[in-house]
């Protein structure tokens, strides 16, 4: 097959992740400094904990990734998924298993602690890639193509609902049926998961106030504004604070002790306050481009199983910044999801690096179409 000899990764995609990482560093240092107003909360302990596992962890996982030959993740792809699923359960463990606000989504391994349902993106992604390649000429048949699809989804969706991590589930849903169309789905099929999905969500809400709470404040924002609708009331100050040019790097005033979580799903707001709209544009720009980029890759891929891949991966981690950036500007309901590349978690940025890791080897053995 040709296309196999490897050439260099996209040296593009891989400036505008190295751009991202890092300016992602500089504004999650800042957003830091408000820790100093908050009761035992620690700027260093947090800083590091980002940089050696977030920065330096995650790095090292995108090189790793990136030499790795793409195809041989399908050999494994079923035990990887196995393994991911299981760990993601292990929360459930007593004594392993944290649980914070209301959540059980993380590991305590004493010396920090891991989300694993990070990492169980990267297994569903590979499985799902995997088996779709393998069955895309007979999608359209029901039994190859939707109800597997359910079945795979729903085992993950059970999973992340019991946490629950109900946003996770559906970023990670939503690039799932990228994947499923672009393998070749029928509309149909694509209608009646919406319709799924819809009854699903509808079900939930009912079962889970806080959901419903959550699309009640998106819808009327100005309702309780020292209650349910305080943390994107006190995002849009920090943001209209901001202006055109921003109040300056490490300036911004709502960080301290006003916007709930300023270090996580808040981390837009105070970037915006202290860089004004110019700033972030640009970052949505930079967000804009890496998508383009990874999706230009998925188009060049060598084979379905690497287009299905790429696919998976950038779909998941836009939709992720932009349901983020979207809550904060109260365009999207609230959902708690952290923003790639700069919010807290040292897990996560290392997932979504080595997830881009994958993106880059793939790029490595793109073809170019001869112009005619």
């Amino acid at each position: 097959m040709s296309g196999n000899k490897p050439k260099s990764v996209d040296t593009v995609l891989l400036g505008i992740i190295v751009l991202l990482v890092a300016g992602g560093f500089l504004i999650f240092s800042s957003a830091s400094l408000g820790l100093m107003a908050r009761d035992g909360a620690s700027f260093g302990s947090v800083a590091l904990n980002q940089f050696l596992f977030g920065v330096v962890g995650g790095g090292t996982a995108l090189l790793l990734m990136s030499s790795v030959y793409y195809r041989h993740w399908r050999k494994y792809a079923f035990y990887l998924f196995l393994i991911t699923l299981a760990a993601t359960l292990a929360v459930f463990i007593p004594g392993l298993g944290m649980t914070h606000a209301g959540a059980t989504r993380w590991l305590d391994l004493g010396f920090t602690t891991i989300q694993p349902s990070e990492f169980l993106k990267i297994g569903f992604i590979i499985y799902l890639a995997t088996w779709l390649s393998g069955v895309h000429t007979k999608i359209g048949q029901w039994k190859y193509g939707l109800f597997p699809f359910a079945g795979i989804s729903g085992a993950v969706g059970a999973v992340m609902l019991l946490q629950p991590d109900t946003d996770t589930f559906l970023i990670m849903a939503f690039a799932g049926m990228a994947m499923f169309l672009v393998a070749g789905a029928k509309w149909r099929d694509i209608a009646i998961i919406f319709l799924g999905g819809f009854i699903m969500l509808a079900v939930v809400a009912m079962v889970r106030p806080y959901i419903m709470d959550r699309l009640t404040t998106f819808l009327h924002p100005e309702a309780d504004p020292l209650g349910s609708g305080y943390q994107i009331q006190q995002s849009l100050i920090a943001v209209g604070s901001g202006g055109f040019n921003g109040r300056g790097y490490g300036q911004s005033i709502q960080k301290f002790e006003y916007l709930p979580e300023p270090i996580g799903d808040s981390i837009f707001a105070v970037y915006a306050e202290e860089f004004g709209f110019l700033g972030a544009m640009m970052l949505i720009l930079a967000l804009v481009f890496l998508t383009l980029r990874g999706y230009k890759t998925a188009t060049q891929a060598n084979d379905i199983f690497g287009t299905l891949l790429v696919i998976g991966f950038m779909t998941v981690i836009i939709a992720q910044a932009f349901l983020n950036i979207g809550a904060m500007l109260a365009v999207a309901p609230l959902s708690g999801l952290p923003l790639p590349f700069i919010s807290h978690g040292g897990t996560a940025l290392m997932s979504t690096l080595a997830s881009l890791g994958i993106v880059l080897n793939v790029s490595r053995y793109r073809t170019f179409k001869k112009s005619t």
